[in-house]
């Protein structure tokens, strides 16, 4: 383990969006590959890494078609799990020890979520991808990221974005926009950055979990921060 890591467990979130590459929807072999080499380098660090992913390459939701909501919400914690298992794939094919632990019990496709045997897991260098969302309609998968890291003892959520950091304004939009190094809650609460969705905002407010944003196609930044170089993201602490 590297001794300049600052964080020794993470929960990585990234979206859906990062397996499908220049695709509509679905998967791009390139793009899946790419996300599990740069996930890979940073486990070569030394530190240990949880997963969650989003499912917006599958599912976005049919609430503006006219969905139920519920129903919707399932199908959308469904997506993650295909995607949880197309990561599966490509981690073993790279040799990369991984689980799966569902919100539900998918047997033979994946198990229940198992707080002690996902602990354990951890510990050995395994990653870990949780899948299914929180079990629950409502929640997004924001939410799933910040109370399985609280869950795992994670020291951080790292949040996967298109941009490196938070900052004063969309800096697409708005070229004179300031990239914040670290932010404290409140300093976030009060600047009404849009980090995460409120629910899980709250968790990781309420419970001293750090919360890293970071640009995750950029080669390199995710390792930068966890050693604590944050040119390359922004911490809210």
């Amino acid at each position: 383990m590297s001794s300049n890591l600052r964080y020794q467990r993470v929960l990585l979130k990234i979206s859906g969006e990062a397996l499908k590459g220049d695709r509509e929807f679905g998967y791009d072999p390139a793009a899946v590959d790419a996300a599990v080499a740069r996930i890979a380098e940073a486990r070569e660090l030394g530190v240990q890494i949880a997963l969650v992913v989003g499912a917006g390459n599958i599912w976005r939701g049919g609430s503006a078609v006219g969905m139920d909501r519920v129903t919707a919400d399932h199908m959308g914690m469904l997506g993650t799990v295909m995607n949880a298992l197309r990561l599966k794939d490509a981690f073993r094919k790279a040799g990369i020890p991984v689980n799966v632990h569902a919100s539900a019990d998918l047997r033979p496709f994946a198990p229940r979520f198992d707080r002690d045997a996902a602990l354990d897991q951890l510990s050995r260098g395994e990653i870990v991808i949780y899948a299914g969302g929180t079990g629950c309609p409502f929640f997004t998968t924001d939410t799933t990221a910040a109370l399985r890291a609280l869950e795992s003892d994670c020291q951080a959520l790292v949040k996967a974005t298109k941009v490196n950091g938070i900052y004063t304004a969309d800096p697409v939009k708005d070229p004179t926009a300031k990239k914040f190094d670290e932010l404290s809650f409140r300093q976030a609460i009060e600047g009404h950055y849009k980090i995460m969705d409120a629910a899980a905002f709250s968790l990781c407010a309420d419970n001293n979990l750090a919360i890293v944003v970071c640009k995750f196609e950029e080669p390199g930044a995710l390792g930068r921060v966890l050693t604590g170089d944050f040119s390359a993201g922004t911490i809210v602490s």
